[in-house]
Order: C-alpha cells, then structure tokens, then sequence
C-alpha cells in the first residue's frame, strides 16, 4: 500500500520549514548595519554577475530562476523588495542595481522582451558602478 500526502499536509510541512527560514531572514535583517548595505550588495553582484555571462552565453535560460530566488532572498534580508526600508535610501543605486540584475541578464538573453527598456543596460551598469564607488568609501 503507497502512502499518499494529501496537499493541505504536504503545505502545512513547507509552511514549517519555511517559517523558521523566514524568521531567521527578519532578525538577520533587523540587526545589520545599513551602512554595510552597500558592501553587501557589491558581493552579491561580484557573485551573481559572473554567473549571469557564463549562463547568456551558455543560452541557459533555466539560470534565472534560480537568479531571482537569491535575488528576491537577498532583498527580503535587507528588506528593500517586499517592505520599505527607509535606512537604504541613501543607497537607491545598490537596490536598483540588485533588483534589475535578473532583468538585464534576461533581456541579455532576449532583447526584445516585454521588460527590455531602451537603457535599462546602461542605468543598471551605471548603478552597479556608483554602488561599487559608494560600497569602497564604507
């Protein structure tokens, strides 16, 4: 006889295995130091951006799934996507640099893309490199 999980147990499983990622993420948040905001976000990219090339030119297009999850995980640890943080205003370059990385990399890809705006490339290099200025100076 095969055991079968019903969907509302196999949820309730993830909820609580998520939960406690998820609350780990919010303390995590709530105790960095914003000024460090911009460092953190320069290794991030310094990361990701080498592996966004390798995956373009690959024509992999399975990489930007995974680029979004560490993407949006990222943002919700310094909670700058899903919530405001008002202590990162002062760094818009660095969270606009994360938030459009999986996009330029897709439009990369796929120039002709619904979200391919006319300079989103050169503002997004634009920001990295401000971000990289700001993240030397801390």
């Amino acid at each position: 006889m095969q055991h079968h999980r019903s969907p509302t147990r196999s949820a309730l499983l993830r909820t609580l295995v998520a939960l406690p990622l998820a609350l780990a993420a919010s303390l995590a948040a709530a105790q960095q130091d914003p000024a460090s905001f911009p460092l953190d976000s320069v290794g991030y990219l310094n990361e990701e951006l080498p592996r966004m090339e390798a995956a373009i030119a690959a024509k992999d297009r399975s990489f930007f799934h995974g680029a979004m999850t560490r993407t949006v995980q990222f943002s919700e640890c310094w909670g700058f996507k899903s919530q405001a943080n008002p202590d990162l205003a002062k760094y818009p370059m660095c969270t606009e640099a994360v938030m459009d990385y999986v996009v330029v990399g897709m439009c990369k890809l796929n120039p002709s893309g619904d979200v391919c705006e006319p300079g989103l490339a050169s503002r997004f290099d634009a920001n990295v490199q401000r971000c990289r200025e700001v993240a030397a100076r801390k």
